[in-house]
């Protein structure tokens, strides 16, 4: 099987993009996990290397090829053990998680056929089984990217050598001058109240309003994810009313899902349909209650990313589209330090009251308001906002 072909000068740049931009730099405290698959090795050693260099413990996490994304449990596990064995989590590998201070992720997969065989059921105790580990990590520093493989190659239809020109490009990129168009997006997130997204399902024109009052917002350029592009919140899970459709096609679990239609009352989904992978959706939003509701509303902001890719990491990014996400909130964007004890009371508080969601799942889904897209109007309040130039303004 062909492998990617990217230089040393590129493995270097992009590592050092993730250490010193996304993760704040590295120091002698820091044990940082370096998650991925085999086939991302040449950027996991590239990022091992400076983690060292720096001064820091690399915790090198190699990803058995039929594990998505290094769950806690493999595929095999999941078609073949007991309830009981999923429940035996050995106790080191939550130690793993509680001792890491950073943690970085490595998307990518040799053979994604080795986990898209499981039913929609199995996929839910996978997520169930993961959620504690999901939970620990996004309480620290952390940064996911995404390493070109032959088989994502071939999931997005292109070439090896056009897939990795694209993807290396855009993950070597300065992620800076992203920060200046969001900020000009801050204040209207921050005082606003309601995000309605105007979306179009045949010939009928749906609205979706999502609260927005209690969070605040952020501004993704390179911190949490690579290559970047957004600015998002999690809204108040309990109230967020009408439909949406989302056009554009989403990876999960080896299976696209497209064409989504969702209707919300009192907060929660109701209803919802697919035009393709439905039984995948239908996995997600049933895995539990968390997964009925919204954890984030965004804006893609990257005026480079021109291509609508189906990976998540790059089709939520795209300049021009907007996204929701099915499953849990992001704690930061309740409170500014969640970790502080005046933060972990908010949060105890908020999650009590219902306004912060907590799921197993958090899968993002993309409406296109590009020309051509089933995107309508995006408004903040009474405000409307449009695209210019590949990025949303007001």
């Amino acid at each position: 099987m062909d492998e990617p072909k990217l230089t040393r000068e590129e493995l270097e740049r992009w590592a050092g993009i993730l250490l010193e931009h996304s993760l704040g730099g590295i120091t002698a405290a820091d044990r940082v996990m370096i998650k991925g698959e085999r086939i991302c090795w040449p950027l996991m050693a590239a990022l091992q290397r400076g983690v060292i260099a720096a001064g820091g413990v690399p915790d090198v996490y190699l990803v058995p090829p039929d594990n998505e994304r290094g769950r806690v449990w493999s595929a095999t596990m999941a078609a073949l053990a007991t309830p009981e064995q999923l429940a035996a989590v050995p106790e080191w590998y939550r130690r793993r998680h509680e001792e890491m201070t950073k943690y970085i992720e490595v998307l990518g997969a040799e053979d994604p056929s080795q986990y898209a065989y499981l039913a929609p059921a199995q996929v839910q105790a996978l997520a169930a089984a993961d959620r504690p580990f999901v939970t620990l990590r996004l309480a620290k520093p952390w940064v996911l990217t995404l390493y070109p493989t032959p088989a994502f190659a071939a999931m997005e239809g292109l070439p090896l050598a056009e897939y990795v020109s694209f993807l290396v490009q855009a993950s070597t990129t300065d992620p800076r001058p992203l920060r200046e168009a969001e900020e000009r997006l801050a204040p209207l997130f921050a005082q606003g109240r309601t995000v309605r997204l105007l979306t179009r399902r045949g010939g009928a024109e749906l609205t979706l309003a999502i609260d927005i009052s209690p969070s605040r917002p952020s501004l993704s350029y390179g911190l949490r994810n690579f290559p970047d592009g957004e600015i998002y919140t999690s809204p108040d899970a309990r109230r967020t009313e009408g439909e949406i459709f989302l056009d554009l096609p989403v990876h999960y679990g080896g299976h696209d899902i497209r064409g989504i239609y969702l209707r919300f009352a009192g907060g929660r989904i109701v209803e919802y349909h697919a035009e393709e992978g439905a039984p995948y959706l239908a996995a997600i939003i049933e895995t539990d209650e968390g997964s009925h509701r919204l954890g984030e509303v965004a804006l893609g902001m990257n005026p480079g990313l021109t291509r609508a890719l189906k990976h998540p990491l790059l089709v939520e990014k795209v300049g021009g589209t907007a996204h929701i996400a099915i499953g849990a909130s992001y704690e930061h964007c309740f409170v500014e330090d969640p970790a502080s004890d005046e933060g972990r009371r908010r949060l105890a508080e908020l999650e009590q009251a219902g306004v912060l969601n907590r799921s197993a799942q958090h899968v993002d889904l993309v409406a296109d308001f590009r020309p051509g897209g089933c995107g309508l109007a995006v408004f903040i309040d009474d405000r409307e906002l449009t695209v210019q130039d590949g990025v949303w303004v007001a």
